[in-house]
């Protein structure tokens, strides 16, 4: 069985060629403006007059019911009266005429709407009725940007569908922004500066198109190379998340997102009406997909510009040239604060520079090449600092002392602008003097800062650009040592409490949980009386520990509920006792059912960890991890980070920490098994993900060594008991298919495991393409890709990465048996086309299981998830000698169509 070809792997511009739902608003050929006036100093004036004086190839149709004309044009009374059909409607009337207005436009078939109009939900309830309406007649029928916004420009296509003051001029850069007022303010700088876009979009409050929605238009927009964003609320979190981590490979999403202070934040859910959620958790959202955050206006462009005329540093260590040592001291400052290093100068460079530096250069890095440097002098230490492979790139500092050629250095510099995978930076600090070096250098693509602490943060923010990179497609490792998850074990224990009303699960309850998903836990019973206590002690051997168990009781320590070390019976019976008068003293006798009681863990050669997750209001389930015990909230070193989770992404969690250092081994202490942490990480942001009804949860401490990770207590709170199981918080990365996976028998009777496909499938897959015939190569893509290209990183990692959101793939495993190791035999894709309701899919199958079933199965289980995903159609384009292909189409309902001109036939269910 061979397969038909999917547009992911046909020309980039064909998903492009495709109609998208916003192509109304950004291309429109007519549109109305609804609330036009000739009022002076009205945003409907405004409006029409910057659509009229900014021709875009269409035509403009005023729509006013008490007058006949506005500035010289025919004017309708409604859009219903409008004689063309049109593709956008703009409205600036009063909010509460919104929605009748929006279904007028439903109605007359409009597919796009700009709502400038404000008074929404940033008023209140009645603002958000009002939104609720609209949605109502829209939905399904009309895609809508704002309300409360400037409105859109497309000054490529010549389109200013504003209320601004002036047009954007063209460029390559998408500006989008929440604010209406920091557009125009952007407008003007742009326009003064020289500054072009691509597309400048004010969202408003996104009650319809959101983050997502442009990110994905935007990213398959041919004439867009970066997007900028200025982000006050994320709306859809799992929206903004999955058209982010599509996109950033390709093209630079650079967000500023005010809102790091209380007082901030509460000025932003004012000014939007939007919860803004946590700060640090945006954060640990961005770093997960790929997204450049950075803290001003300025570094938004600045780092556009950078990211487009420099390569990103592959480390983050930076090797400073200057003329001056204050300069080169404030560089490594800003750079050591943001993260990163003073690049070591190797000894065969420091020789090679001493071959013609003055005997009073600094021998270190700074590379300080003194006052009185020439350009030959920049320019040879520039060539060798940067052949220095203990460097990952390269700033040049000069300051305009009495003896500096600015000028001539800049021109020395310029044919070093491109090097090798390393980035070229420059501060030319001063004014006149030093401008038309400053000009030489961006001409040849080297940015300029007017400070040296700029540039070296700008570096920081590259290599963390490098960074989120890497993490996005990095192959994590498989889970060799996986231990079974019995999550009919674990959802039983969770509904057992639920059904008797608690939301607190005890720690013998709690520990029970983790071990159903592989967490190893220490062995605990529960005693009700000191002789239980006693006798559970004795079976253990001594010493142990007790702690209260109480079914209301969160925190332990805060009402004297743990004893530790305790070495023998009468111990163990006097803590019995002090336990219970103290929880009876300072929490009240009904908290008190008993004690547990476990072994006595020595924490001499461990460290204590905590791993935990709980509720954020726009990204749902947030893990936790940092350095645990009592004084957890004293040290506050943590990192979050979404579920749910591979190895390679729970490693990037650890390396947020300061204790992650700690546990790779210091003073002597044998490193922890990093490897079974990760995976351990793994399975907790699995049991997260996969038991909605857990609220919170807290393992602290989780003693961590160098031969076993266990955890030694444990808290879970669940979401209350009359939640209805639709209002529970969803993941803002959607969990991994389970669903999907089932066991199917081949028709000559072999077992085979069909499953959705997993990042760490990347070697397997790279064995099956190495099994694969030209013949079924050739039918595949069209032409004989060749296997170094089929099996490249760079490919399979977009392969296997899947986002279950937007794409689903399906892989045929053989599981290992008699000696033979577990093999990937069949891939199928589905693939959701942007903007629309049509998906497309592909099959491949490996030579020697061709004609056993196994392609019709694979589509036929595509054709189920297409449903499940509500999707309206599925189709492929297949070669014409595919005759194996066309009949499994045929057979589940496909129609057939015939290409003539390039011998390919459609295959296309409607569903």
């Amino acid at each position: 069985m061979v397969d038909p070809l999917p547009k992911t792997d046909r020309a980039h511009d064909v998903l492009h060629q495709q109609f998208h739902s916003l192509d109304p608003i950004f291309k429109p050929r007519n549109v109305a403006v609804l609330g036009a006036t000739e009022s002076s100093g009205a945003v409907g004036r405004t409006v029409l007059w910057n659509l009229i004086s900014n021709p875009f190839g269409g035509t403009v149709f005023p729509v006013n019911p008490k007058r006949a004309s506005v500035l010289g044009i025919k004017a309708y009374p409604n859009i219903a009266a409008v004689p063309a059909r049109v593709d956008l409607a703009v409205i600036v009337t009063p909010a509460a005429t919104v929605p009748g207005l929006i279904g007028e436009c439903v109605d007359a078939g409009v597919p796009g709407a700009i709502v400038i109009s404000a008074g929404f939900k940033e008023l209140g309830a009645p603002g958000a009725a009002l939104e609720q309406r609209i949605m109502e007649r829209a939905r399904g029928k009309m895609r809508i940007i704002g309300p409360n916004c400037l409105g859109v420009m497309n000054p490529i296509g010549g389109l200013n569908a504003t209320f601004a003051k002036g047009q954007a001029r063209p460029g390559k850069v998408a500006f989008i922004s929440q604010s209406g007022a920091l557009c125009t303010a952007v407008l003007d700088w742009s326009l003064k500066e020289q500054v072009g876009f691509s597309a400048f979009v004010s969202i408003g409050s996104m009650l319809d198109v959101g983050w997502g929605d442009l990110i994905d238009y935007l990213g398959n927009d041919p004439k867009t190379t970066s997007i900028l964003i200025y982000m006050e609320s994320i709306g859809d979190a799992r929206s903004f998340l999955s058209a982010a981590r599509e996109v950033a490979l390709n093209k630079p999403i650079i967000v500023i997102k005010p809102g790091r202070s209380e007082a901030a934040a509460k000025a932003a859910a004012s000014h939007t009406g939007s919860l803004t959620g946590s700060d640090e958790v945006l954060d640990a959202a961005f770093r997960r997909v790929g997204v450049l955050r950075v803290n001003d206006i300025a570094d938004l462009f600045s780092m556009a510009e950078t990211l487009a005329k420099q390569p990103r540093p592959r480390g983050n260590r930076l090797c400073i040239v200057t003329n001056a040592g204050g300069p080169g001291v404030l560089a490594t400052d800003a750079l050591v604060a943001h993260g990163g290093e003073p690049a070591p100068l190797s000894p065969g460079i420091v020789n090679e520079l001493n071959g013609f530096l003055p005997a009073a250069w600094s021998h270190n890095n700074p590379v300080d090449v003194l006052g009185d440097a020439g350009a030959d002098r920049y320019a040879r230490a520039l060539q060798v600092c940067a052949k220095d492979p203990d460097n990952d790139g390269v700033l040049v500092i000069l300051t305009p002392q009495d003896m500096t050629e600015s000028t001539q250095t800049a021109e020395a510099l310029r044919k070093l602008a491109q090097l090798d995978g390393k980035p070229v930076l420059a501060s030319w600090m001063g004014g006149v003097e030093v401008e038309a070096g400053k000009s030489i250098l961006n001409r040849a693509g080297i940015p300029t800062f007017e400070y040296p602490d700029v540039a070296a943060r700008a570096f920081c923010s590259m290599y963390r650009y490098t960074y989120n990179l890497r993490g996005l497609y990095e192959t994590p490792s498989p889970d060799e040592r996986a231990v079974g998850v019995d999550r009919e074990r674990a959802s039983a224990l969770v509904a057992a409490a639920r059904a008797s009303g608690r939301t607190l699960m005890d720690e013998h309850e709690s520990k029970q949980l983790l071990a159903a998903y592989g967490i190893p836990t220490v062995p605990t019973a529960t005693a009700g009386t000191a002789d239980e206590a006693a006798a559970a002690a004795r079976q253990m051997g001594y010493p142990v520990v007790l702690k209260v168990y109480s079914k209301t009781i969160t925190h332990k320590t805060d009402v004297g509920g743990v004893k530790l070390d305790l070495a023998d019976e009468g111990a163990v019976r006097r803590a019995f006792d002090e336990i219970r008068e103290s929880v009876s003293r300072m929490a009240g006798a009904q908290h008190f059912q008993g004690v547990t009681v476990q072994p006595m863990i020595s924490l001499k050669d461990a460290y204590e960890i905590i791993l935990g997750s709980s509720i954020d209001p726009q990204f749902g389930p947030v893990l936790l991890f940092g350095a645990g015990g009592q004084l957890v909230e004293v040290f506050r070193d943590r990192s979050l980070g979404l579920p749910p989770l591979n190895a390679t992404l729970a490693r990037r969690m650890m390396e947020q920490t300061r204790i992650y250092r700690a546990l790779k081994g210091v003073r002597g202490r044998a490193p922890v098994d990093l490897e079974a942490l990760e995976h351990l990480l793994v399975r907790f942001s699995q049991m997260v993900i996969e038991q909605r009804w857990i609220g919170e949860i807290d393992i602290n401490p989780l003693a961590v060594s160098a031969d076993r990770v266990i955890a030694l207590d444990a808290r879970v709170v669940l979401h209350p008991p009359d939640t209805p199981e639709s209002a529970l918080p969803r993941s803002a990365i959607r969990e991994y298919p389970t669903q999907y996976v089932t066991e199917i028998t081949s028709k000559d009777g072999q077992r085979f495991t069909i499953r959705p496909i997993r990042p760490e499938d990347e070697p397997l897959l790279v064995k099956f393409h190495q099994k694969l015939s030209e013949r079924t190569v050739r039918l595949r893509y069209f032409y004989p890709m060749q296997l170094d290209r089929r099996t490249a990183h760079e490919r399979l990692t977009r392969v296997c990465f899947v986002d279950y959101d937007r794409e689903m793939a399906l892989v045929v495993e053989r599981p290992p048996a008699g000696g033979a190791e577990r093999e990937i035999i069949g891939v199928a894709r589905l693939s959701k086309l942007p903007g629309t309701d049509d998906s497309e899919f592909a099959i491949l199958v490996s030579d020697e299981h061709q004609n056993k079933g196994l392609g019709s199965r694979l589509l036929g289980m595509l054709v189920q998830i297409a449903r499940d995903e509500r999707l309206a159609r599925i189709s492929a384009d297949i070669m014409a000698e595919n005759q194996e292909m066309q009949r499994v189409a045929q057979k589940l309902g496909f129609r057939l169509a015939r290409d003539l001109e390039d011998s390919t036939v459609r295959a296309e269910l409607t569903l």
